[in-house]
């Protein structure tokens, strides 16, 4: 691995260093927005005090922590595949670029000793995984991966429900931020409760710090942080594109790995842009949380 001059130095310290993923800025936001955005999220972990790592591979290499060149090279070159833990070998063989899913980037996280991670939402089980049995390698990566990912819960388009039961299930905690309810990426409340929750940087750090002690830092930890309620989606508007989505994947016959992209670029028609507002928003406030528990956690 390459670590970033910046970032090994922080970490050679002890001090306050962030993960974050690059399949956002690659295949999540649009061009040429992408890149002013993915500059906006590693400032807003600095504005918190910490060092951001945004991590990608680069001619088969993972990078953790970009600089601006290949910041910009992620984000307009085109090259860059998304990449998961299962293809990082393969792309490593073949010299290729590869921006960072949730999954590939907790465990190059892990590997380059970053504990706190801040991404916009969580993958998941999919609806229909009963049949399909399509879930997101991120929640099976997270039950063996030491790190705390701050997030907005999951994208309403999946199986909430069975998402949480899998966690569960795979011995992965999951903490709200100030909220008992867990989040739905677009919306505060997705109508699930949790049992645990933080109310300050500082308690989720108490956390980290415990689980240190207690020896169950193998595995992962989910702060789910709800949207900033003036970005939140309006319910009624989300429910009925949601709706519609499902009913026009289902028309033009798209499954399994194929559906995630066609209902985000679903709603980001059918809301005019808002959608794609509400994820850059909360990414940012996810950023600058994780940038905030990662200080505290240092300074512990």
């Amino acid at each position: 691995m390459r670590i970033h001059p910046e970032v090994a130095e922080a970490l050679d310290a002890g001090r306050a260093v962030v993960a974050l993923e690059s399949t956002i800025i690659s295949h999540g936001l649009p061009r040429p927005d992408n890149l002013r955005i993915a500059r906006e999220i590693e400032q807003s972990v600095r504005s918190a005090g910490a060092v951001p790592a945004t991590i990608a591979i680069l001619d088969g290499q993972p990078h953790i922590g970009l600089d601006d060149d290949a910041l910009h090279r992620i984000a307009t070159g085109g090259t860059a595949i998304k990449v998961s833990v299962r293809e990082i070998a393969m792309l490593a063989a073949v010299a290729g670029d590869g921006a960072t899913t949730v999954a590939a980037t907790a465990h190059l996280a892990a590997r380059a000793g970053i504990t706190v991670f801040a991404t916009g939402g969580l993958g998941g089980v999919h609806r229909g995984a009963r049949d399909s049995y399509d879930e997101s390698a991120d929640l099976t990566t997270l039950s063996r991966t030491p790190v705390l990912v701050v997030c907005s819960g999951v994208k309403s388009i999946l199986d909430i429900g069975a998402t949480l039961e899998r966690l569960e299930t795979l011995s992965v905690g999951v903490i709200g931020y100030r909220t008992d309810r867990f989040p739905a990426f677009y919306l505060a409340d997705s109508g699930f409760s949790l049992d645990w929750w933080v109310q300050t940087p500082k308690q989720a750090a108490a956390v980290l710090r415990a689980r240190d002690r207690l020896g169950t830092d193998r595995f992962g930890l989910v702060l789910a942080n709800p949207i900033p309620a003036e970005a939140e989606l309006d319910r009624e508007l989300h429910d009925r594109v949601l709706a519609d989505g499902l009913a026009a994947a289902q028309a033009a016959d798209v499954h399994g790995k194929d559906v995630t992209p066609f209902l985000l670029d679903y709603f980001h028609r059918e809301t005019h842009g808002a959608s794609v507002s509400a994820n850059v928003a909360l990414v940012l406030a996810n950023a600058r949380l994780a940038g905030e528990i990662a200080v505290a956690y240092a300074g512990s």
